[in-house]
């Protein structure tokens, strides 16, 4: 199953708020569809959603008419803060769309299929570099990984949320590649189980045995040292190495560190935000409350009870043992090697 498809002018969607019931893909011929598509999380995962606004950037110039040069600018300037606003937090979204519109800036195109075939080609060099950068990462956290661990890992940080592979999952699939018979714990991932629905089924699909877990179960795992590990994605990385990702992330680091077990992050260097300086700094978006009072459209809590929905949570440098890039591997003082990992 592929996040996100380019084929023949149009972009294809896997919608993920089917699965693991329905494969399904929302075919996308404006940027508006996949703006909302964005929204609802039928696309999610920050490298995921970083391409997907790119390949919108594309439908949405294509639409657009084609009489006056700078208005046309204009145009894309416009449609790249509406697809910007579809979710704060996740950096590489923003990045993406910087990407573009830096390009454009920089050739200075006169021609309108001149600018169009660049932001595709654009776009698609995005895609292709975040499943290399995958890959990379599985390699550099690999050597993390001993023969036999067990590791928890939380929300869903695989195939599913990137361009392919993964980041958290893509070292976990390279540790089972390197036949090092790991297994792992899936926390379920409240209140939308993107644990339960997505990261289960992308270990199943790749055959590594994979145990689910309700979140609340994580302290007790680690008690009874059934862990050796924590493993997680990210949505976007301060300078300092403050991390955010899926809420309940620093609750896992708390306890990890209560437990004396090493908690690694796994992410891109497109989702280090280097000009933050802390993560006190980074957005946290809040949705909305019927994601918490039902659960697969069906109420589970009181009408009229009030709801606080944040989509992520802030996890403190000093609780992460490393962060995996596809250029290495960053260790404390974060403010000093991921500055030196962005110069190589």
């Amino acid at each position: 199953m592929q996040s996100i498809r380019w084929d023949n002018g149009e972009l294809f969607i896997l919608d993920q708020t089917k699965l693991p019931d329905y494969v399904e893909y929302i075919c996308c011929k404006d940027y508006q569809t996949v703006f909302e598509a964005i929204c609802r999380l039928s696309v999610r995962g920050a490298p995921a959603i970083g391409a997907a606004a790119a390949y919108g950037l594309v439908l949405g110039a294509m639409a657009l008419p084609k009489k006056d040069l700078t208005n046309f600018i204009s145009q894309v300037e416009r449609i790249a803060g509406v697809l910007m606003s579809s979710r704060p937090t996740a950096v590489n979204l923003k990045w993406a769309i910087d990407r573009m519109l830096s390009g454009l800036a920089v050739n200075k195109f006169n021609n309108y299929d001149r600018i169009i075939n660049f932001m595709l080609q654009e776009a698609e060099l995005i895609y292709q570099e975040d499943l290399e950068n995958n890959k990379n990462i599985g390699y550099y956290g690999n050597k993390l990984i001993p023969p036999g661990a067990r590791i928890l890992t939380h929300c869903n940080a695989g195939a599913l949320a990137t361009a392919g592979y993964g980041t958290a999952l893509g070292v976990i699939r390279a540790a089972a590649e390197a036949d090092k018979k790991i297994m792992v714990y899936a926390g379920e991932t409240r209140p939308l189980l993107q644990g339960a629905r997505l990261t289960t089924l992308e270990m199943i699909n790749a055959k590594i045995p994979v145990t689910l877990i309700t979140d609340n179960m994580a302290g007790y795992l680690m008690y009874l040292k059934k862990a050796d590990l924590i493993i997680i994605g990210a949505d976007r990385i301060a300078a300092n190495g403050d991390t955010a990702n899926k809420i309940g992330t620093y609750g896992l680091a708390v306890l990890a560190k209560a437990h004396g077990l090493p908690f690694y992050v796994a992410a891109p260097l497109s989702t280090i935000d280097i000009e933050l300086e802390s993560g006190s700094d980074i957005p946290i978006e809040e949705r909305s409350g019927d994601e918490v009072t039902h659960i697969a459209g069906t109420r589970v809590a009181p009408p009229g009870v009030d709801v606080w929905n944040p989509a992520f949570d802030i996890t403190p440098a000093e609780l992460i043992t490393s962060i995996i890039t596809e250029k290495g591997i960053a260790v404390p003082p974060y403010s000093k090697s991921l500055r030196k990992l962005f110069e190589t």
